[in-house]
């Protein structure tokens, strides 16, 4: 894959419209997270809670699943020759957009 297609709309396509450019063109590390700001402040909270409510041992066992999903992502998406900075924007979105597929 040529890396200018790399970290396109084409390739991440799961956030909403409003916060990605119109065609297919090179994002930033901070139009990733905007798009994402959901997801990461609902994890944020839950977080905080499990934190607060149970214990920092079942923050941490949450963190390690994210992390674990996170590296699956990552490693399918180099198996599939993206460029590392596709792979890591690329795996981080689709598992804050899965995981926010119950909500």
């Amino acid at each position: 894959m040529r890396s200018e297609h790399c970290v396109t709309r084409n390739h991440i396509a799961v956030w909403h419209d409003r916060a990605l450019p119109s065609g297919p063109e090179p994002i930033g590390f901070r139009t990733v997270l905007r798009g994402s700001l959901l997801p990461v402040l609902v994890w944020t909270g839950v977080a905080c809670f499990t934190y607060v409510v149970f214990d920092p041992v079942v923050t941490m066992v949450l963190g390690g699943l994210f992390t674990l999903s996170f590296g699956v992502a990552f490693g399918l998406r180099r198996r599939a020759t993206h460029s590392v900075r596709c792979s890591a924007y690329g795996a981080l979105g689709g598992v804050l957009d899965k995981s926010m597929a119950g909500f």
